[in-house]
């Protein structure tokens, strides 16, 4: 038998016996733990979350990207070229985005190659064929392909040219090479600029 005032998070209880205080207890941890599942919940539904990582409109593209596992070989292609500074630049850019997976369907050793000191230019033409000006969301996108008759046509910073269609509810880019990319997240925005996660890497001409 257990009687008197019992403690649980700051708060008296009266119990009367043994098995009181144990479901009060039991009650409480249970009503904490989800208090702060729903603070989680709730945290983590604050800004969109690109490979794993929570994407801040505060921070720039880099200081964004540099976070995210799934654009490790991006921001590794970004550094190489020496377009760090040009992104972190209060642009705005509208950023196509590849994934590591993107890169992995090149053929075997493009990425290795492009990474060579001597290929710099080319690399970057690569890169500045992802990035167009201005902060376009996927709303602006859609926008523009009903107005062009279904084909959008987007001038990339390396001056070639991006086409961008609807597949069924799908945001699609066609390259200059004829393939295509889907935009798989749309609408990662930056301090300077959007991001639009992609799951191929488009080529220029």
């Amino acid at each position: 038998m257990v009687s008197g005032w019992f403690v649980v998070g700051g708060w008296w209880f009266v119990v009367e016996t043994e098995e009181q205080q144990m479901k009060l207890t039991t009650l409480f941890g249970t009503a904490l733990a989800i208090v702060a599942m729903a603070a989680t919940i709730g945290y983590a539904a604050k800004n969109p979350v690109v490979g794993g990582k929570e994407m801040f409109p505060n921070k720039n593209i880099v200081e964004n990207a540099v976070n995210s596992a799934d654009h490790t070989t991006l921001v590794a292609a970004v550094k190489a070229a020496g377009l760090v500074d040009t992104l972190m630049s209060p642009g705005p850019f509208t950023v196509f985005a590849p994934t590591n997976s993107a890169f992995a369907k090149l053929p075997a050793g493009t990425v290795d190659t492009l990474l060579k000191p001597e290929n710099k230019g080319m690399l970057t033409k690569v890169l500045t064929y992802h990035v167009v000006p201005g902060r376009i969301s996927s709303a602006d996108l859609k926008k523009m392909i009903k107005k062009e008759n279904g084909m959008a046509t987007l001038k990339t910073v390396s001056g070639g040219m991006l086409w961008a269609s609807m597949r069924g509810n799908d945001i699609m880019l066609k390259d200059e090479k004829g393939a295509s990319s889907r935009i798989t997240q749309a609408n990662v925005f930056q301090s300077n600029g959007v991001i639009h996660v992609v799951d191929s890497v488009v080529l220029p001409n």
